[in-house]
């Protein structure tokens, strides 16, 4: 078949190919699976990972991770390791496409809770004016506080901080801690405060029902996520 040979040089020299063919696919790993002829979009990174997704949809058919193994024997492409087989039998190569990419950058998350408790922690007034954060990340055995401190009147606050919509989960957790810090600590009556942009009904009728509050909070605006409201480029 046209293009093969071509395959199996990209493939030895560990970069980047992409593959567009229509194919068939047979899995015998995790499960085992069967995928008819069908045109399909098939990636081979440099770390030998394989992904083959069809012209539809964002997650991939069938995949296999690092490390994998390839070798081609007439218009099948094999690729297997300890555990997983997965044979690719090619019946047209439309296209191949290949490149040694580079990229020495790591994904670093924002918008995360951490951030909130570090505005919050900065920024305390957000809260309540007189708020006076103690610490954060404080540690229980049921995990860890996101922000701990002193409101106006000296009473223990726990603030537990939600990236989206706080739900009854979230409320949940908030009792937990609250309780276990009032165990720790000898005191009763610790407040309790969820800081989210959002709470559903329900999470919020418990909160109350328990005696704590809600405060509205936005992640800090440069970890945000888009806003729906923000002028964009076909307002122009």
């Amino acid at each position: 078949m046209k293009g093969v040979d071509l395959l199996k040089k990209i493939i030895n020299s560990k970069q980047t190919l992409v593959l567009f063919a229509n194919c068939s696919v047979s899995y015998n790993g995790r499960a085992k699976s069967f995928l008819g002829k069908g045109d399909r979009l098939i990636i081979i990174k440099s770390d030998s990972t394989i992904l083959i997704h069809q012209p539809v949809g964002n997650n991939p058919i069938n995949y296999m991770k690092q490390d994998t193994q390839f070798e081609i024997k007439g218009s099948t492409l094999y690729a297997y390791n300890s555990k997983e087989y997965l044979d690719i039998e090619l019946h047209e190569i439309y296209s191949i496409l290949n490149k040694e990419l580079k990229d020495p950058q790591k994904l670093e998350l924002h918008g995360t809770e951490k951030h909130m408790s570090d505005m919050i922690y900065d920024n305390p007034d957000c809260i309540e004016k007189g708020f006076k954060p103690l610490s954060r990340e404080e540690h229980t055995k049921y995990g860890f506080i996101d922000v701990f401190g002193h409101d106006s009147n000296n009473n223990l606050t726990v603030i537990e901080c939600k990236r989206f919509t706080a739900t009854l989960d979230a409320v949940t957790q908030l009792r937990r801690y609250v309780e276990k810090i009032g165990s720790l600590k000898g005191v009763k009556g610790v407040r309790g405060i969820m800081a989210a942009p959002n709470i559903s009904p329900n999470a919020k009728q418990m909160l109350e029902d328990y005696g704590y509050e809600y405060r509205k909070v936005d992640p800090p605006e440069h970890y945000g996520k888009h806003r729906r409201d923000q002028v964009s480029l076909d307002s122009f």
